[in-house]
C-alpha cells in the first residue's frame, strides 16, 4: 500500500503549515489568555475568514458548492498542521468542516445551495453542531430538546450544550426530538438554524482549562420558531445522521490531536539539544532518548491510524471501527507525550515561557468531546465482537 501524500494534498498540508506558522502560531499564546477580548475576537475571526479563502473550511465539499473538494485525507492532514500552531482554530476548523458535510450529505438541494457556499467562503465564521445536552452527552439519544410541528412551521424547545463556534456560527445543525413516542432514538430528526432566529439565545462562554479562544457556549431555544423547510433529511431519522457524522469528526478530532502533540515533542526535543546538564546535551542521554522515541513511535502510529480512516473514508468504505480506533489512539498519545515533552524540559516547561502548558492544557479536551475515549473502546468492541 503507498502511504505517501498525493501531490495535491502535499500541496494542501504545505500551504496549511505556512499559514499555521505565519499566521496562527504568533498570536496563540495571546489568544489563550484573551486579556484583551475585543482584539482577540477579532482576531481569532480574522484567521478563520483567511482559512475560508485557502479553501480549507470546506475541504471535503464539492465544488459546485464553494467547497474544496479536496477530499478526506487533506482534510486530515490539513487540520494536523492548523492545530501544530493553535488548537483553538483548529477545533473551529474541524467543526465547521463537519457541518458543511452533513449538510452536503443529508440536506435538500435547495438547503445545499443555500448554506454550503456561506460556510465554505467564510460569510458565515464558522458551523455549529448542536447535539450534545446536559443529560445526553455520551448518549445523544437521550435528548430533551423537542420540535413540535405548528401549522408550517417546527417550534423548537431546549437547550444544547457546549458548542464550539457558537458566538460565530452562522448556522447551526440541530438535533430535536419530533416523535417523543417514539423509541430510544428512533423519534430524533435534524434541522437547520440560522443565527439570529427570534428564540435562539446563545449562552455565556464557558471558562474552560484549555482551548481558550474557541467560544464553547450553551444554545437555548426558548419557542425557536423555524419553517417547515427547516428540516434536513427525512422525519425523525436525524439520529442515524448524528452517529454517522461524529464517526466522521472523530477523524477531524484525531487530527487536531496529532498536530498539538507532535508540536509539543518537536518544541521539547530541539531543547533537549541546547540545554546542557552533567557536561552534555540531554539529547546525548539515554534516558531522554528513550522517551523521545516512544513519543515518537506513538505519534507516527497515530498518524497512520488517522490516514487509515481517512482513506477508508475517502473511498466510500465502512470507517467507523477505525475512526474510533484513530480518534482514541491519537488523543491518549497527544495527552501523554504532552507530558513527556514538559518533563524533557523540566521546569522551564511548566512556565507560560513555553506553549507546553497551553498545549498540554489544549490536549486534555480530546480524550473527551466527540466521543470520549472509553466510548470509543465501547465502539472498537461491539465492532470486534459483532464479527464473531
Amino acid at each position: 500500500m503507498d502511504l505517501a501524500l498525493t501531490e495535491e494534498q502535499q500541496m494542501i498540508q504545505d500551504m496549511a503549515r505556512r499559514f499555521a506558522v505565519s499566521e496562527l502560531e504568533p498570536v496563540a499564546a495571546e489568544l489563550d489568555r484573551a486579556e484583551d477580548k475585543d482584539k482577540c475576537r477579532q482576531t481569532f475571526l480574522a484567521n478563520l475568514k483567511s482559512l475560508a479563502e485557502l479553501g480549507f473550511m470546506g475541504l471535503n465539499v464539492d465544488a459546485q458548492y464553494g467547497g474544496a473538494e479536496a477530499g478526506v485525507v487533506s482534510f486530515s492532514v490539513a487540520l494536523t498542521e492548523v492545530a501544530r500552531a493553535c488548537a483553538s482554530t483548529a477545533v473551529t476548523m474541524s467543526v465547521t468542516n463537519m457541518v458543511g458535510e452533513v449538510i452536503q450529505t443529508v440536506a435538500s438541494e435547495a438547503q445545499k445551495q443555500y448554506y454550503l457556499p456561506k460556510l465554505c467562503s467564510g460569510e458565515y465564521p464558522a458551523g455549529g453542531f448542536c447535539l450534545s445536552e446536559a443529560g445526553a452527552g455520551s448518549d445523544p439519544a437521550g435528548m430533551k430538546t423537542r420540535a413540535v410541528k405548528d401549522g408550517d412551521e417546527w417550534v423548537l424547545n431546549g437547550t444544547k450544550m457546549w458548542i464550539t463556534s457558537a458566538e460565530y456560527a452562522g448556522v447551526f445543525v440541530v438535533w430535536a426530538v419530533t416523535d417523543a413516542e417514539a423509541k430510544k432514538g428512533k423519534g430524533i430528526s435534524c434541522f437547520l438554524v440560522e443565527a439570529g432566529t427570534p428564540g435562539l439565545i446563545i449562552g455565556k462562554p464557558e471558562e474552560k482549562m484549555g482551548q481558550n479562544a474557541s467560544s464553547t457556549c450553551p444554545v437555548i431555544f426558548e419557542d425557536c420558531r423555524i419553517p417547515e423547510s427547516a428540516l434536513m433529511g427525512k422525519l425523525n431519522d436525524g439520529f442515524r445522521v448524528a452517529v454517522s457524522e461524529l464517526a466522521g469528526g472523530r477523524i477531524g478530532v484525531g487530527s487536531l490531536a496529532l498536530g498539538i502533540g507532535q508540536a509539543a515533542m518537536d518544541y521539547a526535543a530541539k531543547y533537549t539539544t541546547e540545554r546542557e546538564q552533567f557536561g552534555t546535551t540531554i539529547s546525548s542521554l539515554q534516558g531522554p532518548q528513550w522517551m523521545m522515541a516512544d513519543a515518537y513511535t506513538q505519534l507516527e502510529c497515530s498518524r497512520l491510524l488517522l490516514m487509515s480512516a481517512a482513506s477508508l473514508k475517502q473511498s466510500g468504505k465502512d470507517f467507523s471501527k477505525s475512526a474510533s480506533m484513530a480518534k482514541l489512539h491519537a488523543t491518549e498519545t497527544a495527552n501523554q507525550v504532552c507530558y513527556t515533552a514538559i518533563q524533557l524540559m523540566g521546569g522551564i516547561g511548566y512556565t507560560q515561557e513555553c506553549p507546553l502548558e497551553r498545549m498540554a492544557r489544549d490536549a486534555r479536551v480530546t480524550s473527551i468531546y466527540e466521543g470520549t475515549s472509553e466510548v470509543q473502546r465501547v465502539i472498537i468492541a461491539r465492532d470486534l465482537l459483532s464479527n464473531i
